[in-house]
Protein backbone atom coordinates (compact mmCIF):
# COMPACT_ATOMS: atom_id res chain seq x y z
CA UNK A 1 0.00 0.00 0.00
CA UNK A 2 1.33 3.40 -1.03
CA UNK A 3 2.50 5.22 1.62
CA UNK A 4 0.53 8.78 1.41
CA UNK A 5 2.55 10.51 3.29
CA UNK A 6 5.40 10.65 0.93
CA UNK A 7 3.16 10.70 -1.95
CA UNK A 8 3.36 14.15 -3.72
CA UNK A 9 -0.40 13.37 -5.49
CA UNK A 10 -1.56 12.23 -2.35
CA UNK A 11 -0.99 15.26 -0.21
CA UNK A 12 -2.20 17.64 -3.58
CA UNK A 13 -5.47 15.66 -3.46
CA UNK A 14 -5.70 16.18 0.32
CA UNK A 15 -5.31 20.14 -0.21
CA UNK A 16 -7.74 20.28 -3.32
CA UNK A 17 -4.76 20.50 -6.01
CA UNK A 18 -5.51 18.54 -8.99
CA UNK A 19 -2.44 16.69 -10.34
CA UNK A 20 -2.77 18.48 -13.82
CA UNK A 21 -2.23 22.02 -11.83
CA UNK A 22 0.47 20.55 -10.05
CA UNK A 23 2.08 19.68 -13.80
CA UNK A 24 1.20 23.04 -14.80
CA UNK A 25 2.80 24.86 -11.90
CA UNK A 26 6.06 23.05 -12.12
CA UNK A 27 5.70 23.57 -16.07
CA UNK A 28 5.74 27.41 -15.76
CA UNK A 29 8.57 27.11 -13.15
CA UNK A 30 10.34 25.55 -15.33
CA UNK A 31 9.82 28.21 -18.16
CA UNK A 32 10.57 30.88 -16.00
CA UNK A 33 13.57 29.24 -14.43
CA UNK A 34 14.92 28.58 -18.34
CA UNK A 35 13.97 32.35 -19.02
CA UNK A 36 16.05 33.77 -15.99
CA UNK A 37 19.54 31.59 -17.42
CA UNK A 38 20.22 33.73 -20.85
CA UNK A 39 23.24 32.08 -22.34
CA UNK A 40 26.08 34.58 -22.78
CA UNK A 41 27.48 36.04 -25.80
CA UNK A 42 30.34 33.19 -25.33
CA UNK A 43 27.82 30.33 -25.24
CA UNK A 44 25.72 31.31 -28.30
CA UNK A 45 29.34 32.48 -30.64
CA UNK A 46 30.41 28.48 -29.50
CA UNK A 47 26.87 27.03 -30.54
CA UNK A 48 26.59 28.56 -33.70
CA UNK A 49 30.50 27.78 -34.43
CA UNK A 50 29.12 24.06 -33.66
CA UNK A 51 26.11 24.28 -36.04
CA UNK A 52 23.51 24.36 -33.38
CA UNK A 53 20.23 25.69 -34.79
CA UNK A 54 19.00 26.93 -31.56
CA UNK A 55 21.91 28.76 -30.34
CA UNK A 56 21.43 30.35 -34.11
CA UNK A 57 17.68 31.11 -33.26
CA UNK A 58 18.33 32.76 -30.16
CA UNK A 59 21.30 34.83 -31.24
CA UNK A 60 19.06 35.89 -33.68
CA UNK A 61 16.34 36.92 -31.63
CA UNK A 62 18.83 39.16 -29.67
CA UNK A 63 20.03 40.95 -32.62
CA UNK A 64 16.43 41.91 -33.60
CA UNK A 65 15.76 43.38 -30.09
CA UNK A 66 14.87 46.72 -29.70
CA UNK A 67 15.75 46.87 -26.04
CA UNK A 68 19.06 49.09 -25.93
CA UNK A 69 20.17 46.99 -22.80
CA UNK A 70 20.66 43.80 -25.79
CA UNK A 71 23.08 45.73 -28.34
CA UNK A 72 26.17 45.15 -26.61
CA UNK A 73 25.86 41.52 -26.29
CA UNK A 74 24.39 41.35 -29.78
CA UNK A 75 27.92 43.33 -30.83
CA UNK A 76 29.43 40.75 -29.17
CA UNK A 77 27.87 37.89 -30.70
CA UNK A 78 28.02 39.34 -34.14
CA UNK A 79 31.94 39.94 -33.85
CA UNK A 80 33.03 36.89 -32.59
CA UNK A 81 31.04 35.06 -35.94
CA UNK A 82 32.41 37.63 -38.61
CA UNK A 83 35.51 35.79 -39.12
CA UNK A 84 33.79 32.51 -39.72
CA UNK A 85 31.36 34.06 -42.08
CA UNK A 86 31.44 35.14 -46.00
CA UNK A 87 32.04 31.98 -46.93
CA UNK A 88 27.92 31.75 -48.74
CA UNK A 89 26.46 33.06 -51.99
CA UNK A 90 23.76 35.19 -50.78
CA UNK A 91 20.40 35.49 -53.38
CA UNK A 92 18.01 37.83 -53.09
CA UNK A 93 14.47 36.98 -54.07
CA UNK A 94 11.72 39.50 -54.57
CA UNK A 95 8.36 40.15 -56.52
CA UNK A 96 5.35 41.12 -56.35
CA UNK A 97 2.42 39.52 -53.88
CA UNK A 98 0.95 36.56 -55.57
CA UNK A 99 3.65 35.48 -57.66
CA UNK A 100 4.37 32.46 -56.00
CA UNK A 101 7.74 33.44 -53.77
CA UNK A 102 7.30 31.07 -51.26
CA UNK A 103 6.58 28.09 -53.38
CA UNK A 104 9.44 28.96 -55.32
CA UNK A 105 11.80 28.85 -52.36
CA UNK A 106 10.58 25.89 -51.48
CA UNK A 107 11.10 24.19 -54.54
CA UNK A 108 14.34 25.92 -55.25
CA UNK A 109 15.59 24.92 -51.66
CA UNK A 110 14.65 21.62 -51.82
CA UNK A 111 16.79 20.96 -55.00
CA UNK A 112 19.56 23.04 -53.48
CA UNK A 113 19.79 20.34 -50.52
CA UNK A 114 19.54 17.60 -52.86
CA UNK A 115 22.73 18.90 -53.92
CA UNK A 116 24.08 18.55 -50.40
CA UNK A 117 24.29 22.16 -49.54
CA UNK A 118 23.08 23.94 -46.36
CA UNK A 119 19.87 26.72 -47.21
CA UNK A 120 18.83 29.11 -45.00
CA UNK A 121 15.96 31.53 -45.55
CA UNK A 122 15.40 34.77 -44.52
CA UNK A 123 11.62 35.42 -45.45
CA UNK A 124 10.46 38.89 -44.69
CA UNK A 125 6.61 38.94 -43.43
CA UNK A 126 5.34 42.47 -43.85
CA UNK A 127 4.35 44.60 -40.90
CA UNK A 128 0.80 46.46 -41.09
CA UNK A 129 1.33 49.93 -40.94
CA UNK A 130 -1.96 50.04 -38.61
CA UNK A 131 -1.28 47.29 -35.72
CA UNK A 132 2.28 46.84 -36.30
CA UNK A 133 2.12 42.97 -36.40
CA UNK A 134 2.75 40.02 -38.77
CA UNK A 135 2.04 36.97 -39.87
CA UNK A 136 4.93 35.35 -39.75
CA UNK A 137 3.75 32.55 -41.61
CA UNK A 138 6.37 31.62 -44.41
CA UNK A 139 7.09 28.43 -41.95
CA UNK A 140 3.52 27.06 -42.91
CA UNK A 141 3.96 27.81 -46.63
CA UNK A 142 7.21 26.00 -46.74
CA UNK A 143 5.90 22.49 -44.85
CA UNK A 144 8.44 20.34 -47.09
CA UNK A 145 11.54 22.44 -46.98
CA UNK A 146 10.91 23.38 -43.31
CA UNK A 147 11.32 19.74 -42.29
CA UNK A 148 14.48 19.22 -44.10
CA UNK A 149 17.53 18.56 -41.69
CA UNK A 150 19.99 21.06 -44.11
CA UNK A 151 17.38 23.74 -44.20
CA UNK A 152 16.65 26.85 -41.70
CA UNK A 153 13.83 29.05 -42.28
CA UNK A 154 13.50 32.07 -40.18
CA UNK A 155 10.62 34.15 -40.77
CA UNK A 156 11.11 37.84 -39.81
CA UNK A 157 8.64 41.08 -39.59
CA UNK A 158 9.51 43.60 -41.65
CA UNK A 159 8.92 46.56 -39.14
CA UNK A 160 9.60 49.94 -40.22
CA UNK A 161 11.82 49.18 -42.74
CA UNK A 162 11.70 50.63 -46.44
CA UNK A 163 12.09 47.82 -49.30
CA UNK A 164 10.75 45.06 -47.19
CA UNK A 165 13.91 43.70 -45.80
CA UNK A 166 14.47 43.60 -41.86
CA UNK A 167 16.37 46.12 -39.93
CA UNK A 168 18.78 43.36 -38.91
CA UNK A 169 18.41 41.26 -41.89
CA UNK A 170 22.53 42.00 -42.81
CA UNK A 171 24.05 40.62 -38.99
CA UNK A 172 21.44 37.39 -39.14
CA UNK A 173 23.40 36.54 -42.73
CA UNK A 174 26.82 36.58 -40.97
CA UNK A 175 25.29 34.11 -38.25
CA UNK A 176 24.19 32.31 -40.75
CA UNK A 177 27.27 31.81 -42.35
CA UNK A 178 29.08 31.15 -39.54
CA UNK A 179 26.58 28.54 -38.57
CA UNK A 180 27.64 26.91 -42.10
CA UNK A 181 25.26 27.33 -44.14
CA UNK A 182 25.91 27.38 -47.70
CA UNK A 183 23.21 29.64 -49.33
CA UNK A 184 21.54 31.93 -48.09
CA UNK A 185 18.15 32.96 -49.55
CA UNK A 186 16.54 36.51 -48.82
CA UNK A 187 12.94 36.77 -49.71
CA UNK A 188 11.90 40.79 -49.55
CA UNK A 189 7.59 41.98 -49.01
CA UNK A 190 7.40 42.96 -52.96
CA UNK A 191 8.43 45.44 -55.44
CA UNK A 192 9.57 48.71 -54.78
CA UNK A 193 11.98 51.41 -55.51
CA UNK A 194 13.50 51.01 -52.12
CA UNK A 195 14.22 47.43 -53.16
CA UNK A 196 17.80 48.59 -53.27
CA UNK A 197 17.99 47.34 -49.68
CA UNK A 198 17.90 43.42 -50.91
CA UNK A 199 20.40 44.01 -53.50
CA UNK A 200 23.06 45.80 -51.71
CA UNK A 201 23.10 42.53 -49.52
CA UNK A 202 22.91 40.15 -52.32
CA UNK A 203 25.52 38.59 -54.35
CA UNK A 204 22.53 37.41 -57.06
CA UNK A 205 19.28 39.08 -57.35
CA UNK A 206 16.64 37.16 -59.10
CA UNK A 207 13.38 38.83 -60.01
CA UNK A 208 10.11 36.54 -60.43
CA UNK A 209 7.32 37.30 -62.31
CA UNK A 210 4.18 35.94 -63.82
CA UNK A 211 2.89 35.80 -67.25
CA UNK A 212 -0.81 37.28 -68.07
CA UNK A 213 -0.51 39.73 -65.19
CA UNK A 214 -0.14 42.98 -67.25
CA UNK A 215 2.61 43.92 -66.41
CA UNK A 216 5.00 42.65 -68.58
CA UNK A 217 5.59 45.34 -70.25
CA UNK A 218 6.94 47.32 -67.32
CA UNK A 219 10.09 46.03 -68.04
CA UNK A 220 11.03 48.71 -70.02
CA UNK A 221 11.31 51.12 -67.17
CA UNK A 222 14.09 51.81 -64.87
CA UNK A 223 13.88 50.20 -61.51
CA UNK A 224 13.37 46.83 -60.28
CA UNK A 225 14.43 45.23 -63.33
CA UNK A 226 17.53 47.18 -63.80
CA UNK A 227 18.75 45.53 -60.37
CA UNK A 228 18.10 42.00 -61.45
CA UNK A 229 20.72 39.46 -62.39
CA UNK A 230 18.05 37.46 -63.70
CA UNK A 231 14.18 37.89 -64.23
CA UNK A 232 12.42 34.38 -63.92
CA UNK A 233 8.36 33.92 -64.90
CA UNK A 234 7.22 31.29 -62.54
CA UNK A 235 4.00 29.39 -62.68
CA UNK A 236 4.97 28.04 -66.24
CA UNK A 237 2.64 25.27 -66.35
CA UNK A 238 -0.49 24.01 -67.82
CA UNK A 239 -1.96 26.73 -69.75
CA UNK A 240 0.05 29.42 -68.30
CA UNK A 241 3.05 27.54 -70.49
CA UNK A 242 2.28 29.41 -73.74
CA UNK A 243 1.80 32.95 -71.84
CA UNK A 244 4.90 32.58 -70.09
CA UNK A 245 7.17 32.06 -73.21
CA UNK A 246 5.56 35.33 -74.89
CA UNK A 247 6.38 36.90 -71.54
CA UNK A 248 9.94 35.54 -71.80
CA UNK A 249 10.14 37.32 -75.31
CA UNK A 250 8.97 40.76 -73.34
CA UNK A 251 11.23 40.96 -70.57
CA UNK A 252 13.92 39.69 -72.94
CA UNK A 253 13.68 42.86 -75.39
CA UNK A 254 13.47 44.98 -72.24
CA UNK A 255 16.37 44.18 -70.31
CA UNK A 256 18.08 45.04 -73.58
CA UNK A 257 17.40 48.76 -73.28
CA UNK A 258 19.29 49.20 -70.04
CA UNK A 259 23.36 49.89 -69.33
CA UNK A 260 25.97 46.94 -69.21
CA UNK A 261 26.60 45.82 -65.56
CA UNK A 262 29.34 46.60 -63.73
CA UNK A 263 29.81 42.92 -63.43
CA UNK A 264 30.13 41.92 -66.88
CA UNK A 265 27.04 40.10 -66.69
CA UNK A 266 24.16 39.79 -69.19
CA UNK A 267 20.63 39.66 -67.19
CA UNK A 268 18.66 36.80 -68.13
CA UNK A 269 15.25 35.56 -68.65
CA UNK A 270 14.09 31.96 -67.75
CA UNK A 271 10.34 30.11 -67.16
CA UNK A 272 9.72 27.63 -64.35
CA UNK A 273 7.14 26.09 -62.47
CA UNK A 274 7.80 25.58 -58.83
CA UNK A 275 4.69 23.56 -58.66
CA UNK A 276 6.19 21.25 -60.93
CA UNK A 277 10.06 21.92 -60.59
CA UNK A 278 10.49 22.14 -64.10
CA UNK A 279 13.04 24.54 -64.95
CA UNK A 280 14.01 25.14 -61.10
CA UNK A 281 17.68 23.55 -61.80
CA UNK A 282 18.12 26.19 -64.96
CA UNK A 283 18.14 28.41 -62.37
CA UNK A 284 20.74 26.98 -60.38
CA UNK A 285 22.97 26.80 -63.18
CA UNK A 286 22.24 30.29 -64.36
CA UNK A 287 23.51 31.38 -60.84
CA UNK A 288 25.91 29.25 -61.24
CA UNK A 289 27.17 30.40 -64.26
CA UNK A 290 27.17 34.26 -62.78
CA UNK A 291 29.44 33.10 -60.03
CA UNK A 292 31.65 32.09 -62.23
CA UNK A 293 32.06 34.91 -64.07
CA UNK A 294 32.19 37.37 -61.43
CA UNK A 295 34.83 35.42 -59.38
CA UNK A 296 37.42 35.37 -62.74
CA UNK A 297 36.68 39.17 -63.02
CA UNK A 298 37.05 39.90 -59.40
CA UNK A 299 33.95 41.78 -59.08
CA UNK A 300 32.36 39.19 -56.59
CA UNK A 301 34.87 40.86 -54.07
CA UNK A 302 34.43 44.23 -55.34
CA UNK A 303 31.09 43.95 -54.55
CA UNK A 304 31.44 42.31 -51.42
CA UNK A 305 34.11 45.80 -49.99
CA UNK A 306 30.91 47.67 -51.38
CA UNK A 307 28.01 46.38 -49.47
CA UNK A 308 30.06 46.19 -45.91
CA UNK A 309 30.73 50.16 -46.29
CA UNK A 310 27.21 50.51 -47.53
CA UNK A 311 25.80 48.62 -43.93
CA UNK A 312 28.52 50.92 -41.64
CA UNK A 313 26.68 53.55 -43.08
CA UNK A 314 23.02 52.60 -42.75
CA UNK A 315 24.50 51.36 -39.24
CA UNK A 316 25.67 54.85 -38.20
CA UNK A 317 22.39 55.75 -39.41
CA UNK A 318 19.88 53.22 -37.40
CA UNK A 319 22.33 53.71 -34.39
CA UNK A 320 22.04 57.61 -34.40
CA UNK A 321 17.75 56.88 -35.35
CA UNK A 322 17.65 55.14 -32.05
CA UNK A 323 19.99 56.53 -29.72
CA UNK A 324 17.22 59.85 -30.60
CA UNK A 325 14.16 58.47 -29.91
CA UNK A 326 15.49 56.61 -26.93
CA UNK A 327 16.97 59.58 -25.35
CA UNK A 328 14.94 60.69 -21.96
CA UNK A 329 14.76 63.80 -22.39
CA UNK A 330 13.59 63.52 -26.13
CA UNK A 331 11.25 61.30 -25.32
CA UNK A 332 9.76 64.02 -22.67
CA UNK A 333 9.43 66.90 -25.47
CA UNK A 334 8.08 64.46 -28.41
CA UNK A 335 5.03 64.33 -26.68
CA UNK A 336 4.40 68.03 -26.34
CA UNK A 337 5.92 68.77 -29.64
CA UNK A 338 3.84 66.68 -31.39
CA UNK A 339 0.73 68.57 -29.77
CA UNK A 340 2.11 71.90 -31.06
CA UNK A 341 2.30 70.58 -34.64
CA UNK A 342 -1.00 69.00 -34.46
CA UNK A 343 -2.47 72.48 -33.23
CA UNK A 344 -0.81 74.29 -36.20
CA UNK A 345 1.52 75.86 -33.67
CA UNK A 346 4.66 75.41 -35.09
CA UNK A 347 5.22 73.69 -38.61
CA UNK A 348 6.52 70.03 -38.91
CA UNK A 349 10.05 71.15 -40.13
CA UNK A 350 10.11 73.84 -37.34
CA UNK A 351 9.38 71.50 -34.81
CA UNK A 352 12.27 69.04 -36.21
CA UNK A 353 14.43 71.42 -36.28
CA UNK A 354 14.01 72.36 -32.76
CA UNK A 355 14.49 68.10 -31.43
CA UNK A 356 17.44 67.93 -33.41
CA UNK A 357 19.22 71.29 -31.75
CA UNK A 358 18.50 70.05 -28.13
CA UNK A 359 19.22 66.52 -28.81
CA UNK A 360 22.91 67.93 -30.22
CA UNK A 361 23.35 70.10 -27.29
CA UNK A 362 22.77 66.75 -24.80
Amino acid sequence: MPNKKNNPSALNEKAGVSSQETISSNAIRQIKESRKKQPSAKELIDGILKENITALSRAITLIESTNPAHLEKATEVINGCLPHANKSVRIGITGVPGVGKSTFIEAFGKHLTSLGKKVAVLAVDPSSTISHGSILGDKTRMEELVKDKNAFIRPSASGETLGGVARKTRETITLCEACGFDIILIETVGVGQSETAVHSMADFFLLLKIAGAGDELQGIKRGIMEMADAVVINKADGDNIKKAQLAKVEFNRALHLFHPKKSGWIPTVATCSALTHEGIGAVWQTILDYLELVNSNHYFEEKRKEQNLFWMMETINEQLKDNFYNHPEIQKLLTSTKKAVSTDEISPFAAAQLLLKKYFKF
